[in-house]
Order: C-alpha cells, then sequence, then structure tokens
C-alpha cells in the first residue's frame, strides 16, 4: 500500500528558534529504573475509551498486526497506492512527495503503556509501549495535520525551555530509515521529517526532535530523539504516542542503554488486575532469578526478538512434533495478544487440549479466530485446566496455567488463546502476563520467570 504525501504541511512550518539544548554527561552503566506499566483495558485505566472496545474487535486488530509482523518477515513488497485524507477531509496535492509505507512496523491492539516526562519543566503523557517498533513519537502541537483525541493535554514543543528540531544533515536523521523503514523527508528550512507506519494502516508523520526525557523526576536522558507527531491516524487510542522498545538504535531502550545496561525487563499485568503491580525495568537484569534462552538474530529484521521454540506439552505429555517441526521463526513481541503457532503445531495442540477439555465441558461454537471453545466461564473451567508448557532452547520455559491459556469471549463462553498461523510463531501477551520477562540485548538473551505480577 502506497499513501501519497505532501510537504506543503511543513514547508509552512518554518523552525522556530528554540533555546539550545543544555550539555549533560551521562552516567555510564547505572544499575535500573522501574516504572509502572498498566494494561489500557485494565480497571479505571483513563486510555480506556467511554465506549468499551470488544473483545471481537481487538482479536480483529490482533490479526491484521500478525499480518504485518508476516509480511515484515517475508519482505512482502506494498502492495496498491492511495491517496492520503486528513480527518478534515481535504485532499492532499497529488504532485510533492511520494512516500512508500511499508507495513512492516506493527503495533498492537491488547497494548501496555507507562507514563513518561518530557519537556522542560517536564510533562507527563501516557504513552504506550512496543517491543516491535523502534521510534518513539508523541502528537504535538499545532497538529497541522491531525491528532486523534488523548487522555492528556498535548505536548507544546515552545512550552520546552529544551526541545529542538533535528536537521536533515543530523547522524540522528540517517537512522530513521533503518528504525521507521521509511525515508526521511526535508522540510524547505531542512527539518527532518518521520514518517512511522503500522500494519494496520494507521501512521505518524512529524519532525525528528530532542528533547529532555524524564522517566522520574530524578532519572533523565538530556538529548532523547523522537517524532514530534504533526499527522498522526489510525488505532491509537488515547494514548499520547509510541515508546518503542526494538532493538535499535533510535529506540528509547538503545539511547538509554548509554546511561543504563542494554538490557529491559517487564510483568504485564492482566486487563482485570486491580492493582499496579506491572513494572517496566530499564537496565541490570538479575540473572538468577530468570530461565535464559538464546536471542535469535534475524539480519534481515535485526529489530525483532526471536526465539527458538523447542517442544510443547500439554499435561506433561509432548505433542507428537518432531523436533525439526518446530523450526520456524518464533517471535515474543508485547503487542501481540493471542499465542500464533504453524499449523503443524497448532493441530495437535488443539486436538489434546480438546480431548481432556472435553470431559468435563461441551464445546462451544468458535468465535472470531479462536476454534476450540467451551461452555463455562474462565473462573470455572481453570482447575480442569490442563497445564500448556511451551520450552524453549536451552531449558527456558513459560509454564502456564488456566489464566494465561483460556480467555473468557462471551459470558458463560470460554476459549483456548492461541490460533494457528503460516510459518512463524508469536508468543502473545496474553501468554506473558503475570511472568517476568527479561531482554537482555548485550548478552544476546532472553529469559523467562514466573510470579512477577498480577
Amino acid at each position: 500500500m502506497e499513501l501519497v504525501w505532501f510537504l506543503n504541511f511543513f514547508i509552512i512550518l518554518a523552525a522556530s528558534s528554540f533555546a539550545k539544548l543544555e550539555e549533560h554527561k551521562l552516567s555510564v552503566n547505572q544499575s535500573s529504573i522501574q516504572l509502572s506499566l498498566f494494561h489500557v483495558h485494565g480497571a479505571g485505566s483513563p486510555l480506556s475509551t467511554n465506549s468499551s472496545v470488544s473483545l471481537y474487535d481487538i482479536l480483529s486488530r490482533d490479526e491484521i498486526h500478525v499480518k504485518s509482523i508476516r509480511s515484515r518477515l517475508e519482505k512482502k513488497g506494498v502492495e496498491g497506492a492511495s491517496v492520503s485524507r486528513h480527518k478534515s477531509g481535504h485532499l492532499l496535492e497529488p504532485n510533492l512527495a511520494n512516500i512508500p509505507l511499508t507495513p512492516g512496523l506493527s503495533i498492537g491492539s491488547g497494548n501496555y503503556y507507562v507514563k513518561l516526562g518530557l519537556g522542560s519543566p517536564p510533562k507527563y503523557y501516557s504513552m504506550i509501549i512496543d517491543t516491535g517498533s523502534s521510534l518513539s513519537w508523541l502528537q504535538c502541537k499545532p497538529c497541522f495535520v491531525y491528532c486523534h483525541t488523548q487522555v492528556d493535554p498535548l505536548f507544546e514543543p515552545s512550552a520546552s525551555k529544551t526541545y529542538k528540531t533535528l536537521s536533515c544533515s543530523t547522524s540522528e536523521c540517517s537512522l530513521v530509515k533503518a528504525a521507521t523503514l521509511n525515508d526521511p523527508l526535508c522540510t524547505a528550512s531542512g527539518a527532518c521529517v518521520y514518517t512511522a507506519s503500522y500494519g494496520d494502516s494507521s501512521y505518524s508523520m512529524g519532525y525528528l526532535s530532542q528533547d529532555v526525557l524524564s522517566l522520574t523526576p530524578s532519572q533523565t536522558l538530556p538529548r532523547f530523539t523522537y517524532g514530534c507527531g504533526q499527522d498522526n491516524e489510525g488505532l491509537f487510542g488515547r494514548a499520547a504516542g509510541i515508546i518503542g522498545l526494538a532493538r535499535d538504535k533510535l529506540s528509547m531502550l538503545g539511547q538509554l542503554s548509554l546511561k543504563y545496561e542494554y538490557a529491559f525487563s517487564y510483568c504485564l499485568p492482566t486487563a482485570t488486575s486491580t492493582s499496579s503491580g506491572g513494572f517496566l525495568s530499564i537496565g541490570k537484569i538479575s540473572p538468577s532469578s530468570y530461565k535464559f534462552t538464546p536471542m535469535i538474530k534475524n539480519p534481515q529484521n535485526p529489530s525483532l526478538y526471536l526465539l527458538r521454540l523447542a517442544a510443547i506439552t500439554v499435561a506433561g505429555r509432548p505433542l507428537g512434533v518432531a523436533a525439526g517441526g518446530y523450526q520456524a521463526p518464533t517471535i515474543i513481541d508485547s503487542g501481540t495478544v493471542i499465542t500464533r503457532l504453524p499449523i503443524s503445531i497448532y493441530t495437535p495442540l488443539k486436538q489434546a487440549f480438546v480431548k481432556i477439555m472435553s470431559r468435563t465441558h461441551a464445546q462451544a461454537p468458535a468465535y472470531s479466530i479462536l476454534d476450540a471453545c467451551f461452555k463455562g466461564s474462565l473462573k470455572s473451567m481453570s482447575a480442569a485446566t490442563p497445564a500448556i508448557r511451551l520450552v524453549f532452547q536451552g531449558g527456558a520455559d513459560l509454564s502456564l496455567e488456566g489464566p494465561n491459556i483460556l480467555i473468557e469471549v462471551d459470558n458463560g463462553v470460554t476459549c483456548l488463546a492461541f490460533t494457528s498461523s503460516n510459518r512463524i510463531a508469536i508468543i502473545g501477551n496474553h501468554q506473558q502476563q503475570t511472568y517476568n520477562i527479561a531482554y537482555d540485548v548485550s548478552a544476546s538473551t532472553i529469559g523467562f520467570a514466573p510470579g512477577g505480577c498480577r
């Protein structure tokens, strides 16, 4: 898919003169910093829309998200072309700039967010975290094209003493293509313009900028590079923007690695959690708490986090799948809700699961992408649910029980929270919930530890 863009909106935006960024020195290899992490649809979340999002819609968006990941791995070209319209309905002129938008980046639908500060003095914003994205961005005034409704006030660059736009001649602008898969553009005044596009046709376009990032009032990153979005359209809910945690120089993780260790960990709380027990920790990881598996690097997609699935057991019994059958690329992703498995693995998993569950519960019709459903609530079925263990190379594992295996899709109908996918496996966030998940990029390992949060 190709969107036709025009720089008229950006050419008329002559860069204002902002105060020079203060010089700071980063202290190297500090230990770590921990932030509270929340589910977008969790109890009391300000990012939940007034009308509740249906699970059917979440699963539909999840499928679009997975297709974008698959297209990224398979390096499929962009099909078709369209002319971009912003929300006011005005057609952008068709002859200034033509940007092919690659549907290779992806933002999921069952997302998690943190509160981060930006600017001097800092203002705090609710930002979705995404392990599949690199460039971080948030909506900025004056929103010359379009900004979606967000729960926080819009970021105002002119109110920050340390804000500056970056020019096309900067080294940061040269990194935009690798971070977004889209070439940067230049305004008439030489400002660097980024375009972050996502698999569901959502996108953000604006100025590549720098400002002070405040993780906490006392922990800051003086020259944080991010996108100051002037045209932001799509399924971002009421969040201010995206925080990228992929393996890339422009991601928040890559930039913070100069101050902390090149690693992060998180625990994803459930959507029904009433506490703020979820966390995102940047920096040092305690190895003794985890079982680790090697992080696999895909040369064509080096920013993605891949690992190797070695076996799956149901109620302690391995599936009838040969070792070679687990060789499909396996991604761990915070933005995917439901775990995907290649059909050759999913079919025996489903058969083993249905055989056991059918002894105590009647089957129900399929629901969206979920085709192993039963009559009964999550609470009533959990005790009868056979444990499912995902085993990775080196012996690290996710030993799953009822809440991580099942998802209640309707009142009195509960389904297996796995589904099939062509040729790739994705470990979704429903299976990751309440586990400590560690990404030690320096050591190239991913670790799992149970009992991290609720």
